[in-house]
This record gives structure tokens, sequence and C-alpha cells, in this order.
């Protein structure tokens, strides 16, 4: 699984943002029972200069006694000292300075793999940097309903737009639980209204809560960032480029709205960059458009077209715009 740089720098941010305020808690904490205790305050300052006693006599020789004699003593200080905050009205744990993560010692990382601490934090913010496909916030299949598609039969395949969304429904959840790098790349084509968006939504957070890479983005933001960086068009071109790179590289990416840029040499070559470098380096890709295969063809080259229709699992969305009947009840 990829990790993306800039979501793991969030989360390490994220994890040192924790132990700042643990570490401003225990401050504050210390100052409380200071104010209430001169004991502690007295036990504290001798169990520092215990330890610079410590540090001194460890660079002797013949040491060893003296070393454990320090050591009884600092258990004894330590003891009274949890008396001491007991007897000023706190719990004896009150300045405890513990671990948040005993694993790994709160830096993250456990034996330079990331500790489960950390994955935690990284999920919380790979959810967040999809917060633009999470825009109502229920993008869960279980909130998915067919009740808004048709279940009478179409004249044109037999098949009711509520059965072949039902398809639709379980090749995306299904995808969604086994999704991996033998998974497929798919192409969701249909009208708009029809959940397109919802179930790419359903997808990622699946995908995401399960620890892979996943980055959402409109097709006409992706092309705009291509030319920035191509052209230098922007005063942050390495954050451009950044950009770029986790297009490239997450495990899933999520091209929203194909079709409706403006359609330029320049966008068309940017789509064979983005369609055959995944393909070549097995990076899954779902692409939503309002256009069948047909009609993309009629705007972008063979090279592309042939590879959705050859590289990915074509998914047609069936039906009437549903947001009009869910808003209409």
């Amino acid at each position: 699984m990829a990790i993306d740089g800039k979501i793991l720098a969030r989360a390490r941010n994220a994890l040192q943002a924790r132990r700042r305020r643990k570490e401003e808690m225990l401050e504050n904490r210390l100052r409380e029972v200071y104010a209430k205790s001169q004991t502690v305050a007295e036990i504290d300052l001798r169990l520092r200069e215990s330890m610079t006693r410590l540090l001194g006599v460890a660079l002797g020789e013949n040491s060893g006694a003296e070393i454990e004699d320090i050591r009884q003593t600092n258990i004894i200080l330590q003891d009274n000292r949890r008396l001491e905050v007991v007897k000023a009205g706190f719990s004896k744990d009150y300045l405890d300075d513990n671990y948040m993560c005993e694993r790994c010692k709160d830096t993250g990382f456990c034996d330079d793999k990331m500790c489960g601490c950390l994955e935690e934090i990284y999920r919380q913010e790979q959810s967040s940097s999809l917060s633009n496909l999470f825009k109502l916030g229920d993008e869960r299949f279980e909130n998915f309903s067919l009740q808004y598609y048709d279940d009478r039969p179409s004249s044109e395949t037999g098949i009711s737009p509520r059965k072949s969304m039902e398809i639709v429904y379980e090749t995306c959840k299904e995808y969604a639980k086994k999704f991996g790098k033998n998974s497929m790349n798919l192409f969701f084509n249909g009208a708009p209204g029809l959940g397109k968006t919802y179930l790419s939504a359903c997808i990622a957070r699946v995908v995401a809560e399960n620890g892979y890479s996943v980055v959402y983005d409109m097709a006409t933001v992706i092309f705009a960032k291509f030319e920035d960086a191509k052209f230098s068009r922007t005063d942050n071109l390495e954050d451009t480029r950044n950009e770029i790179k986790r297009y490239m590289e997450c495990d899933l990416l999520i091209m929203d709205d194909l079709g409706t840029e403006m359609t330029t040499v320049f966008t068309i070559s940017a789509l064979y960059e983005i369609i055959n470098t995944r393909l070549v380096t097995g990076k899954k890709t779902i692409v939503n458009s309002n256009l069948t295969i047909a009609e993309l063809q009629k705007r972008y080259s063979e090279q592309i077209t042939s590879r959705l229709e050859g590289e990915y699992q074509v998914l047609t969305f069936y039906g009437e715009d549903i947001r009009k009947k869910r808003n209409a009840l």
C-alpha cells in the first residue's frame, strides 16, 4: 500500500500536537498541585538534583553502589510524592507522565514501521482530505437507497433501472471490500444525478479505512494542476508538483466529471499520461463521466478510449435524476 506523504506529514503533525497538548496539561496540573503543596515542589527539586548527581556518578569508576543508593532514594521520593499529591486532594496518578502509546513511546513508529496509533491518525487525516467527496457526511453503502430508481422494465434493455442499479451497487460494494493490487479500474458513466459521485465516495471511505491512499478530485482541477506545473503558472510550483505526484502514486485515484473540462491538445495529453502511467504502475483509478465511451472517443484519442474499454470495468448508471426525486419527498 502506498503511503501518501502529504497525509502522513499531517498525521505526524497531529500526533505532535497531541503530545504538546498532553505536556501542557501536565504542566498545568503541576502548577495546580504546587499551589496546594509546597512539599511536592520540594520533592521534585530533590528528584532533579538526584538526576544531576546520577549523571556525575555514572562517569566515575566503581560507582555501582552509589548508583544503587541514588536509585533507592528516588523510589522513596517518588512514593512520598504520590502520597503528598493525594494529601493535596488529587488522585495518586494525577502527575504521572505516562505515554499515550506504550508501544511506540509516542514516536508513531516501532522498528521503522508505522505504529497503530499513527495509523489511526493517518486514517482520520485521509478521511479529512476527502472532505470534498464526503459532502453529505452519510456516504456509506448502507445509506444508499434503490427506492429512487424506477422498477419498471426499460423498453431498451428490458431491465428496470432499479435492477440495473442493484447490480452496480453490489459491484461497487464488493470492489471496496476486496480492494487491492488485483482490483480492476472502474469507469462510471450515466446522466447527472444518478449516484456516480455518491458510490465513488462510498468506495473511497471503505478503501481509505482499510489503509490505502485515496485521492479524489474533479477532472477540471486535475488538468488545471497539470497546466500550472507545465507552464509554471503558480507561485507554489513545488506544492503543485507534489499534488500531481499524489495523483500518480496514490493507491486509488477518483477522477470526477470527466468531459466537463474544455478539451484541448494539452488535456488530452494529460489524461493519457494519467491513465497510462497508472495502468503501467498498477495503480487503480475510478473515472466518472456523464459521457459514454463512444461520446468520449469523439473528444479524446482512441488510445485513451481503448484503454478505458480494455482495462476498465464499465458500469452504466440508469434512471432519472434521483436528487430531484429525493428533494421532492
